[in-house]
């Protein structure tokens, strides 16, 4: 039998353009099919290739050891979208920041089934809960922190960022929530909540991206130096510690100038932290200096993301491989020990735990 190509790509090519054309809302309700439900583990996702829109969201359960990948997508028939970034579970259900593709779909956690959406937004990075009636979008682009009524899943106002086109992660201290510019920047935002003001700005190292609180209120943040276009100019990564009360930098650790640390996060203690930077590294937040070695090397994998369940203080590890094909999860033990591992989809960037 002969195959015709041709014609079988132009009905693909026709697929694709109804599916493009329609409405989220319109085509989900078509298309949503049965998933099984599952109760706790941990939410991968999978960032997928720029431009590409081919993002996705795996589950996985730590007690039958089993994955479910394009989570999203067999419960709704849609794919996720282009470069997800990040995700966040509130009161049951979970907001997938999408960040090419300019919107946070909302999904019920137990079966994936898409809820809502919140769309309006330039280049959305993270999304933090003030309270049930107000959540706060850093981005990317935008120069502003977008509003949000995550009950209705509309905007309701904005924070300009005046000088600072890039906003990335959050954590909040009392009334206050603490901003990290990371672009090019080096400065921590103190927004007022109550007011949704600008009160303070807190200049840090080069580039300061993750933040975390520690079980003693201090909060800490790790800048990865920056880089320039011809690699001349000097860089000194750095982990610093904050005290919200005062606002002021308290401890800085100097990193080796060739050092390119990311992914800072913290143990379900809330008493040390793990970071990337070719391997993975702990520091005591009672250390006074930072260990010669890694606690765990990366054993020629290319770990792109980290997280800690909060419950057990297991370490999971993406390895992005080739960028190209779908990447792999490691687990392990807080001492170290691999207990598991599990393919997911392209690019496994955050992790989010249920």
């Amino acid at each position: 039998m002969t195959i015709n190509y041709s014609t079988i790509s132009l009905f693909l090519l026709t697929l694709f353009v109804f599916a493009g054309c329609m409405k989220d809302d319109e085509w989900m309700a078509r298309h949503q099919s049965e998933t099984l439900p599952s109760a706790g583990g941990v939410f991968i996702v999978n960032e997928g290739n720029f431009m590409y829109g081919n993002a996705s969201l795996s589950f996985y359960d730590p007690v039958k050891r089993t994955v479910q990948n394009d989570f999203f997508y067999n419960a709704n028939g849609l794919p996720l979208g282009d470069v997800a970034q990040s995700m966040v579970i509130q009161n049951k259900l979970g907001y997938i920041v999408i960040n090419n593709s300019g919107k946070i779909y909302v999904i019920n956690t137990s079966d994936g089934k898409y809820i809502g959406k919140i769309t309006g937004l330039t280049s959305p990075r993270y999304i933090h809960f003030v309270n049930p009636d107000k959540a706060y979008i850093t981005d990317l682009y935008a120069g502003q922190i977008t509003i949000v009524n995550p009950k209705n899943y509309q905007i309701t106002g904005t924070i300009i960022t005046t000088g600072h086109a890039s906003t990335e992660q959050m954590v909040q201290w009392n009334d206050f929530l603490f901003v990290s510019c990371w672009s090019f920047d080096n400065t921590i935002l103190v927004i007022d909540t109550r007011t949704d003001s600008i009160v303070d700005e807190i200049k840090t190292g080069k580039q300061p991206g993750g933040l975390v609180l520690d079980k003693y209120n201090k909060i800490w943040t790790l800048c990865d130096g920056g880089w320039s276009k011809n690699g001349t100019t000097s860089r000194i990564p750095m982990l610093q510690r904050i005290d919200p009360a005062t606002r002021t930098i308290e401890k800085s650790f100097s990193l080796t100038a060739d050092a390119k640390p990311s992914r800072l996060t913290i143990n379900g203690q809330m008493d040390t932290l793990v970071f990337l930077n070719n391997g993975i590294w702990k520091l005591g937040v009672n250390q006074s200096i930072l260990d010669d070695h890694p606690f765990l090397s990366t054993q020629n994998h290319l770990y792109y993301s980290l997280a800690i369940d909060p419950n057990s203080s297991e370490l999971y590890l993406s390895d992005a491989i080739d960028y190209l094909q779908r990447g792999l999860v490691y687990r392990y033990s807080p001492l170290g020990a691999k207990i598991d591992s599990f393919k997911t989809g392209i690019i496994p960037g955050s992790f989010c735990f249920k």
